[in-house]
């Protein structure tokens, strides 16, 4: 899966960009305007797709004066598909959400970071999970491995993508804090809660 893109697993040309634009607003948008907001395509491949998309009643098109203004026909019976195609982003974190916050032995905390968490990687870029273990629970604790395990399993069944678990043990947390590597900046930056106490309750704001 592009984790930038992830809806491009299932329509991988400019159509998509631009369903996607017009799914995360009801303001009514010009050609130029979808244009701006799309990820790759000139402005006139995505009038021609614009057109396309008209033709098949799943974009509205309304003249104002000179301008023709378009909006997702969100009574379309294809509409909800477009809607969900938008939101795989967030399909992925709910999903990581109730895996994680089910897990027994339970995490300290959970979060996504790196290219996924951003949104700017690619079809090969791993998604990002830093997990910290409680004090008491060994690594090599058959239930906790048993877990992580089924973290990988299920993030390359979700995606495609692997998944690259940076695990610590709540042990580690002082020297973290007081040392900064690079992951921790780029939790501190960039990452997403998903289970646990909270990455600013664990690190603090990023430093200017």
């Amino acid at each position: 899966m592009d984790v930038a893109r992830p809806y491009t697993a299932v329509t991988p040309t400019v159509h998509g960009d631009v369903l996607v634009v017009l799914a995360g607003t009801t303001r009514p948008m010009t050609g130029r305007d979808v244009a701006r907001l799309v990820r790759r395509g000139t402005q006139p491949a995505v009038q021609a797709s614009l057109d396309r998309l008209v033709e098949h009643g799943l974009v509205s098109r309304e003249q104002a004066g000179r301008a023709k203004l378009h909006t997702l026909n969100r009574d379309h019976i294809a509409a909800p598909v477009v809607v969900q195609l938008a939101n795989l982003r967030n399909e992925l974190l709910d999903r990581l959400r109730n895996l994680l916050g089910g897990w027994s032995p339970a995490v300290v905390h959970a979060s996504m970071f790196g290219s996924a968490a951003r949104g700017d990687g690619d079809i090969g870029s791993d998604i990002d999970v830093f997990v910290v273990r409680h004090e008491a629970i060994d690594e090599d604790d058959p239930s906790w491995r048993t877990q992580v395990d089924l973290l990988n399993q299920r993030v390359r069944a979700w995606t495609g993508n692997h998944a690259s678990v940076v695990e610590v043990s709540e042990e580690d947390l002082d020297r973290l804090r007081r040392e900064e590597p690079p992951v921790v900046k780029e939790l501190q930056a960039d990452g997403i809660d998903l289970a646990g106490i909270r990455l600013r309750d664990m690190f603090g704001p990023a430093r200017a």
